[in-house]
């Protein structure tokens, strides 16, 4: 039975000791969407295949862990029930929350989960990052800042503010200490202008639980986050990552991604060793309309059975379903058709955030 679950939140300010942000790969118990308004931006003209591609997704993810929705109120929580039921999803593993959102980029605007181990125990809490829709581009905003709020208040777990502006795009972390983001992001004056590097750095260590930071260039063509990490370079394991590279020297990508994979085959990880590189090619381009979009094979989302990629029809999907293949040899590694989804800027890992298990 799907269920409607409401709550009264509000805000706390603690202290975030011992805790540290989890690898994706490490064990969740659920993920969480911000099903996407009709009426919304990320999607002009080009709605009504867009809850196909949800179902698809959700279907998988019921396999192995539970899926919790946020949706504006009771009529949409019953209209977006009915639209799964009518594509063949009906679980009682899936739990809608009046936690509104403008648009659906759950993984920017979500709750992020951060873990600390006691007494054989793992203990949970969120951390609030400010968030601007991307450097003020798309207002209104106001109410997906407070989804964190909501979702913490909702598991009745502590709640950390940091007072800094991050996106969950924007950061991939191994589980170990080491944390992945560009400078065409998160040191973009549109987003925290009063911080130095240095101060984001403290940040991220302080409420993140890592202690080292490494930093790439730019993100690709298309993405209109300023260059998110999870479409360029991805953890898939403590010690290895995969990165996009650009085969055809003539593409706006080539010189982007070289630049990115020089930079990763001179980084060390947390304890001073050299990461291991697994490139990863890009699609074909995926033009709309004739804007070039951000389609990346690195948007994928790692479930407890499964890793779920995105596919754009393109004569590539099956050589980046193999690599991953290789990379996660314990996980079923499934294509999905995004090419649809990719029309509003982002992909699985953008729409979707994980919640690790603990209490």
């Amino acid at each position: 039975m799907d269920t409607l679950v409401q709550t009264l939140p509000q805000k706390k300010e603690l202290l975030p000791q011992q805790y540290r942000m989890p690898a994706e790969w490490e064990p969740h118990a659920g993920v969480w969407f911000s099903w996407p308004r009709p009426d919304g931006i990320s999607f002009p003209a080009k709605y009504e295949p867009i809850p196909q591609t949800y179902a698809k997704l959700i279907r998988e993810l019921l396999k192995s862990e539970e899926v919790h929705i946020n949706v504006w109120n009771n009529q949409m929580a019953c209209e977006v029930r009915d639209i799964l039921a009518g594509l063949g999803v009906v679980s009682d593993k899936i739990f809608f929350h009046p936690f509104p959102a403008y648009e659906p980029w759950c993984r920017d605007h979500g709750p992020i989960f951060v873990v600390k181990d006691v007494d054989n125990q793992r203990h949970r809490a969120v951390v609030d990052w400010d968030y601007n829709a991307w450097g003020g581009k798309y207002p209104p905003y106001d109410s997906d800042d407070q989804v964190p709020v909501h979702v913490a208040h909702y598991r009745n777990l502590p709640l950390f503010q940091p007072k800094m502006i991050l996106e969950g795009g924007s950061i991939d972390v191994n589980g170990c200490g080491t944390l992945l983001t560009t400078r065409s992001c998160l040191l973009n004056p549109n987003r925290n202008p009063n911080l130095t590097q240095t101060q984001i750095e403290a940040k991220l260590k302080k409420y993140l639980g890592v202690r080292h930071i490494l930093w790439l260039e730019e993100g690709i063509v298309g993405d209109d986050t300023d260059g998110h990490i999870d479409d360029i370079t991805r953890f898939v394991s403590p010690d290895t990552v995969v990165t996009v590279v650009e085969d055809n020297k003539e593409d706006e990508n080539y010189e982007i991604l070289q630049r990115n994979l020089e930079l990763l085959r001179i980084m060390k990880d947390q304890e001073g060793a050299s990461l291991k590189i697994i490139e990863l090619p890009m699609p074909d381009p995926v033009y709309y309309e004739g804007e070039r979009l951000p389609a990346s094979y690195a948007n994928f989302y790692i479930a407890n059975h499964a890793v779920l990629v995105p596919t754009y029809r393109s004569g590539k999907d099956a050589k980046a379903l193999d690599i991953l293949r290789s990379c996660f040899p314990g996980r079923d590694v499934v294509g999905i058709d995004s090419t649809d989804l990719i029309w509003g800027l982002g992909s699985f890992h953008c729409i979707s955030q994980q919640e690790p298990k603990g209490w």
